[in-house]
């Protein structure tokens, strides 16, 4: 890996995306904007290169927004962009299991529908439902995505030092 140093702790980034699921943010776009200064990218930028992928992908309830906006800050911090750098890609595709794997140690799962006890498998909706205090309440959405920005900004501090 590179030499990526984050500014801030890993509690920082969590907070952080935290506040932006809040501002009605979808789960990856909280991840992933939380990072966003360290990626040298816009925050406008940021949130519509991860818009696709709340709710498991556009509502699919397919892999979880938290898990995809770790996976793409992964891929901005340290990823492979050499299509024949057989050793960068394998690196990177070990580091995104790593990541998938502390999530899934913490949560069980990395699916959107099993995080959320859904039962029927793919979208039931493409609307988002309405950010009222009875979905925060319903949804451990906003405690997956600080746990998500947290594993994140930690595997990155342990690998480079």
């Amino acid at each position: 890996m590179g030499n990526i140093v984050l500014k801030k702790s890993p509690c920082e980034y969590s907070k952080a995306a935290g506040e932006y699921f809040a501002e009605g943010y979808n789960c990856c776009q909280a991840v992933f904007l939380a990072f966003a200064p360290e990626l040298d990218i816009s925050a406008d930028a940021a949130a519509r290169l991860s818009s696709s992928f709340g709710g498991g992908m556009g509502r699919l309830r397919e892999v979880c927004g938290a898990v995809s906006g770790m996976f793409m800050t992964a891929g901005m911090l340290a990823g492979s962009s050499d299509p024949n750098d057989h050793a960068e890609k394998t690196a990177h595709y070990k580091r995104i299991q790593e990541l998938a794997g502390r999530f899934k140690e913490k949560n069980g799962s990395i699916v959107c529908r099993e995080l959320l006890g859904l039962e029927k498998k793919g979208a039931d909706s493409f609307v988002p439902e309405k950010r009222t205090p009875e979905y925060y309440k319903k949804r451990p959405c906003r405690e997956l995505v600080e746990m998500a920005a947290e594993i994140t900004a930690e595997y990155f501090t342990e690998n480079n030092q």
